[in-house]
């Protein structure tokens, strides 16, 4: 093994003096939005946010803005996107911050945390976004949703606190689509079948989708993989940090009522920037 050279050395030393710097910065980030009310006004990381609630304000900005965890790179200026499950508007205003041509289409079916997105998207010079108020899933038509009184809430079958629209994706994909985020509480693998069936998912060039592991729930990781393999898509995983997704990490042990996620990137290898 051949010695690290000075200049190796001076590089690595600053690369950890910038990631030492950065935890820190986010440290004092975490400190202030947790204590933020709900539905709050706050400024952090140069954005004017009205928040649902603190802790998940912080984590949404920790992963889209500091972790980038669905950042993303487009051969054309006004790439197409489409935010799946926008929620405070995150992932749509880091996605303009690093592409400020980017067309997005953001999905929001909570009514509630619908006007939060509108008024952020407002505040952060982004009322060009198209809005749809409704949840994505594997059929049009309504459904019931269950909020979490946060940020979060999932369709779920019978009585429900509120009936919410629910649209098919393919719908909404009549051309190239540079990348598809999807975290959209579990029904992740029913959007991904209908735009399989209708044949335009091989119009989506990227995508990031977050999945949702229930522990009492069906295992749909497995299917979500096959479909994608069998859709001609490449596919990586990422379990987040221990902060976003602390039962995944060792020692390992069965989880109990919490959910956990991975994040599965997926790219068509025929696409602009596959590598």
């Amino acid at each position: 093994m051949t010695p690290p050279t000075a200049s190796d050395v001076v590089w690595r030393v600053r690369r950890t003096l910038r990631r030492w710097l950065l935890e820190l910065r986010l440290e004092l980030v975490r400190h202030r939005l947790l204590r933020a009310p709900p539905g709050s006004r706050v400024r952090v990381g140069g954005l004017d946010l009205r928040i649902t609630d603190g802790p998940n304000a912080y984590m949404q900005f920790k992963d889209e803005f500091v972790r980038r965890s669905y950042g993303f790179e487009s051969a054309r200026p006004e790439p197409v996107v489409i935010d799946g499950g926008a929620n405070m508007g995150m992932f749509t205003l880091a996605t303009l911050r690093d592409h400020p041509g980017a067309r997005i289409t953001a999905f929001e079916p909570d009514p509630g945390v619908l006007a939060i997105l509108r008024e952020n998207l407002d505040r952060n010079g982004a009322s060009h976004v198209a809005v749809v108020n409704a949840a994505l899933g594997g059929e049009d038509g309504e459904m019931g949703f269950a909020p979490d009184g946060q940020a979060g809430g999932m369709l779920v079958a019978g009585a429900a606190p509120m009936q919410v629209r629910v649209a098919c994706l393919s719908r909404y994909v009549a051309g190239d689509v540079d990348f598809l985020k999807l975290n959209i509480e579990g029904a992740e693998l029913d959007v991904l079948q209908e735009l399989r069936d209708s044949g335009r998912i091989a119009f989506v060039h990227a995508m990031v989708i977050e999945y949702h592991g229930w522990p009492r729930g069906d295992q749909r990781l497995g299917p979500l993989l096959s479909l994608l393999d069998g859709s001609g898509f490449r596919y990586l995983i990422h379990d987040q940090d221990d902060q976003s997704n602390p039962h995944t990490k060792p020692p390992f042990r069965p989880p109990g009522a919490e959910p956990w996620f991975a994040l599965v990137y997926a790219w068509q290898p025929s696409a602009p920037l596959a590598r």
